[in-house]
């Protein structure tokens, strides 16, 4: 056990302090574990172990933790070569691979969610009929384990029910959102055709209630999904081939890289109460189209008055390689961008953190929300800085949302080796609120590590 310094800050905590004056708490972050969980070969088929970043890969139940861990099959040709395997962690307990498929079927990282009742839920797409590519239609559906015995039984199959008129394949793009409270499931498959979203809602009484699509003004990827007293919320990334044609010619000259997808438009819709309006037209939250920038969606949370919050990155240009022959001379700045948006509208725009050439702060890496009981909300980020020799060195940090100001005060947790990308026990996957922050990522020759962090305000 490693203990932080203790900082202390002057927050506004909005609805409990008198107007104008200002609560003042410490918050120290304790790491109390730091451990490999297993490890996953490079299955060399465009996805990986944590390729479906914007679904959950890992929930906590009581004091129990599970994740959602591919595997890749070292004899099977992709693309569809993975299985799926779920573990589980008492929290005073080692780690446990409690359930595997028999197959290798899978293309992607299959989601996993938790609804209090003591249902856990698994998103699986496993291929329909294996060939020399192991690619083409595929089978989404979910599998159902009662958690009073994880190890013992196979999972339920539970069959969504979509919209007529969609084609699914080993290239999903899941999204899968829970109410955890409530009991209801919101999975989500993109059309590989249409690039159109699929959609099915479970509700409480285990019927599959609703369904329709969503259609993004390109194709939109890697979606966060949130459920939350039947309000629905997905913030996508486009994901589309480089649509400048000078700029693709340009780095292909120079790259020889035929592979050619940009991230620079993200979107985000809702609907107030999902089966009964449909979800709104998709806002644009925010482009780098014009400077050949990239964004990466990070996390969505709803608060307790239906407010959405958004996490996200976002780069001005994505590369020195476009940037030294068409932005010649413009700096390149990553920052974390923190945003809120009301009945659909974005009512407040933030930004955290700032980095890059010609700044002396760290550089936003990756990040990701966590709330503890109470609803007090934080963020977890990890970031970069340039090493004395030369090198650069890396570090997570937690700050508190309520901390607004050019300069979010943050303190560091102290992980030996620290965690990017990385996934955490979300809401949106059926977690609730807790004090302990559970962190799933990668590390050396293809470990898959588990962190557990202990806030303390």
């Amino acid at each position: 056990m490693r203990w932080q310094s203790v900082w202390t800050c002057v927050a506004l905590i909005v609805g409990i302090r008198p107007l104008g004056v200002p609560t003042v708490f410490a918050l120290s972050a304790v790491v109390e574990v730091e451990e490999t969980i297993t490890t996953c070969a490079a299955p060399n088929n465009g996805a990986g172990p944590f390729w479906c970043y914007g679904a959950p890969l890992m929930v906590r139940f009581g004091g129990r933790v599970f994740a959602s861990i591919m595997e890749t099959g070292t004899e099977v040709p992709p693309l569809c070569n993975t299985r799926w395997r779920v573990f589980e962690r008492p929290d005073s307990g080692r780690w446990r691979c409690v359930q595997r498929a028999d197959a290798y079927r899978e293309r992607e990282p299959c989601p996993l969610a938790v609804l209090r009742s003591g249902s856990l839920f698994l998103s699986v797409n496993p291929l329909v009929k294996p060939s020399e590519t192991n690619s083409g239609l595929c089978d989404p559906h979910l599998l159902r384990f009662d958690l009073a015995r994880t190890g013992d039984a196979a999972g339920e199959i539970v069959r969504p029910v979509f919209a007529a008129g969609a084609r699914f394949t080993e290239h999903s793009y899941r999204g899968f959102g829970v109410d955890g409270r409530r009991g209801e499931l919101l999975p989500m498959n993109i059309d590989s055709a249409t690039g159109r979203y699929y959609w099915s809602l479970c509700n409480h009484a285990g019927q599959w209630s609703a369904r329709g699509t969503i259609a993004f003004p390109i194709r939109a990827c890697y979606p966060q999904v949130a459920l939350r007293d039947r309000a629905a919320h997905v913030l996508a990334i486009g994901d589309i081939v480089e649509p400048v044609k000078e700029w693709r010619e340009y780095k292909f000259a120079k790259t020889q890289r035929t592979w050619d997808y940009v991230f620079r438009r993200l979107f985000y819709t809702w609907t107030p109460e999902i089966g009964a309006a449909e979800f709104a037209a998709p806002v644009e939250l925010d482009t780098v189209d014009a400077t050949a920038g990239h964004i990466t969606n990070l996390d969505l949370w709803l608060g307790p008055e239906g407010a959405a919050h958004v996490l996200y990155l976002k780069t001005n240009i994505a590369s020195a390689l476009l940037r030294d022959r068409f932005f010649p001379g413009q700096p390149i700045v990553t920052s974390l961008e923190y945003a809120v948006l009301r009945q659909g509208q974005v009512a407040e725009r933030r930004t955290l953190l700032r980095g890059g050439e010609g700044l002396d702060s760290p550089v936003p890496a990756y990040g990701r929300f966590h709330a503890t009981r109470g609803d007090r909300l934080y963020i977890v980020y990890a970031c970069r800085s340039d090493g004395r020799q030369g090198g650069r060195s890396a570090e997570m940090r937690i700050m508190p949302v309520e901390a607004d100001s050019p300069d979010p005060p943050s303190i560091a947790i102290d992980f030996k080796e620290p965690f990017q990308p990385f996934f955490t026990a979300t809401e949106r996957g059926g977690s609730t609120p807790s004090p302990i922050l559970d962190i799933l990522g990668g590390g050396r020759n293809g470990s898959i590590r588990y962190g557990r962090v202990r806030i303390q305000e």
